[in-house]
């Protein structure tokens, strides 16, 4: 292949966060505010590097396909997205939390991408699944055009004494900075090398994709991270980041 700048233009980690949807946070949830905008501006950086995105986050795997529409209803309010299609046509299966994600911050880029494939990754994945599969978008997004990466996926579940996984924890908050050091630096063996009983531990569902995200630095070894938003609002960890590669990374 070529460098990896022609494989894997970049990537954007968001939340995999119901409230940074506008209409599901209300009026009053002013501490979205800030998570809300580092998202958007990730987006946009994606959408500047490529046309065409691999969405990956945990959710029933669809044999068939997923739906390319879909709503929030299951989260308080059916605010409708649909996910830019490639043409290849979709499924019966309803879009995942992540997808839905994926698809409403599609809608609010510009220029929105032309296409959004879908990944969900079973949350019961083990690592070394989730290491293959990473290796092997790496190297289905090789191609004329460049290829963006988002990744939707959250940390712990105790970061504040009102936090829903049950009260503050140290250990939540050991897990919370492993992974912020981990993104800060495209670190794919420190995402690999998660516990999925600490994560269960925890509350980090979305460790799966973590995990995926670890398989494709592991291919890209010049990459570079910045972490825009590393907080918990809500007691959650939430990391906004966007990792570009270089073309000295590898002669893949």
């Amino acid at each position: 292949m070529g460098t990896v700048s022609a494989v894997l233009a970049q990537i954007a980690v968001i939340p995999s966060a119901p409230l940074l949807v506008p209409e599901l946070a209300g009026p009053d949830a002013v501490d979205t505010e800030p998570v809300r905008a580092a998202v958007r501006a990730a987006g946009e950086r994606l959408a500047a590097a490529a046309a065409r995105w691999i969405a990956v986050g945990v959710g029933a795997p669809a044999p068939g396909g997923f739906r390319t529409d879909g709503d929030f209803g299951a989260f308080g309010v059916p605010v409708p997205v649909r996910l830019a299609a490639d043409g290849s046509g979709g499924g019966d299966a309803p879009l995942p939390l992540s997808m839905l994600l994926a698809a409403w911050l599609g809608e609010r880029v510009t220029p929105p991408p032309q296409s959004i494939r879908p990944v969900a990754v079973d949350p019961a994945a083990t690592a070394a699944a989730c290491a293959d599969l990473g290796a092997r978008l790496l190297t289905e997004a090789a191609g004329a055009e460049p290829m963006g990466l988002l990744v939707v996926a959250d940390g712990p579940t105790a970061l504040s004494p009102t936090a829903p996984g049950g009260g503050e924890r140290a250990s939540a908050w050991a897990l919370q900075r492993t992974l912020e050091a981990a993104v800060a630096a495209a670190d794919g063996g420190a995402l690999a090398a998660l516990s999925a009983a600490d994560c269960a531990a925890e509350g980090v569902g979305t460790r799966a994709a973590w995990q995926v995200l670890g398989g494709v630095l592991d291919g890209l070894p010049g990459a570079a991270a910045e972490v825009d938003y590393a907080a918990a609002p809500f007691g959650v960890g939430y990391l906004v980041a966007t990792v570009t590669t270089t073309e000295e990374s590898s002669d893949r």
